[in-house]
């Protein structure tokens, strides 16, 4: 790892952890940084025709996680990918992988303490507004034009949105798109709210998953999490 990346590694640990309530590990890595090597069950899970930036990208996310686990005293294992193409945790644990180009980030949790988690990490760049349609509703779109950053809020609203779906996935494993929750943001408090815009069973229309973001460090984070 150079110089310049473990810094940054502990900037955008200072960043999200704040985020997080103790029994969760967070931990962080740069797939542009030395990294440690899968596990051979993991490389298993790439494609063979996976272009360097892919292999770097889900190198950090694994050693994230492994990092994670170790946090919880849990010896890491293997995280495969299932063929719905999902992470695999261990029966105990629940978690979550998300990466950039230059950060990757994991959070583990005890199961029986968490029933869901999702993280969602993305550049700190405008969306432009003729993606908006595709990933805000109406609704969510008329909040964005009165703001004074609109296409960082809208990138916010993708981050949040798929760190929710995250969250989501491990009790419904079912898909939808991004017309599936609509949310409401507290921007004083980086609080996001998702609300289920139709059944999703065991989720019903107008459940809400709640979470955290923060902005900093090149980076935009997103945490959504669900308890018993």
């Amino acid at each position: 790892m150079t110089a310049e990346i473990a810094p940054l590694n502990l900037e955008r640990l200072a960043l999200v952890r704040p985020l997080l309530a103790d029994d969760i590990a967070l931990a962080v890595e740069n797939p542009l940084g030395q990294l440690p090597q899968p596990f051979a069950e993991e490389l298993a899970c790439l494609s063979p025709n996976a272009v360097e930036k892919r292999q770097r990208e889900f190198a950090a996310g694994r050693a994230a996680a492994h990092q994670a686990m170790q946090m919880l005293g849990q010896q890491p294992r293997a995280i495969v990918v299932a063929e719905n193409r999902a992470p695999v945790w261990p029966d105990h644990l629940v978690g979550s992988i998300t990466h950039t180009r230059s950060c990757a980030m994991a959070v583990v949790a005890p199961k029986r303490e968490v029933l869901g988690l999702g993280i969602d990490v993305e550049e700190d760049k405008p969306l432009a507004d003729d993606l908006w349609p595709a990933i805000c509703s109406a609704q969510e779109q008329d909040w964005l034009r009165q703001q004074d950053n609109p296409g960082q809020l809208a990138k916010l609203m993708f981050s949040a949105k798929e760190a929710a779906y995250k969250c989501q996935f491990t009790l419904s494993e079912r898909y939808y798109g991004f017309d599936g929750m609509e949310l409401t943001i507290d921007l004083e408090n980086r609080r996001f709210a998702a609300r289920f815009c139709a059944d999703q069973p065991p989720f019903n229309c107008g459940d809400q998953i709640c979470g955290h973001f923060a902005i900093g460090t090149g980076v935009i984070a997103t945490i959504a999490e669900l308890r018993g």
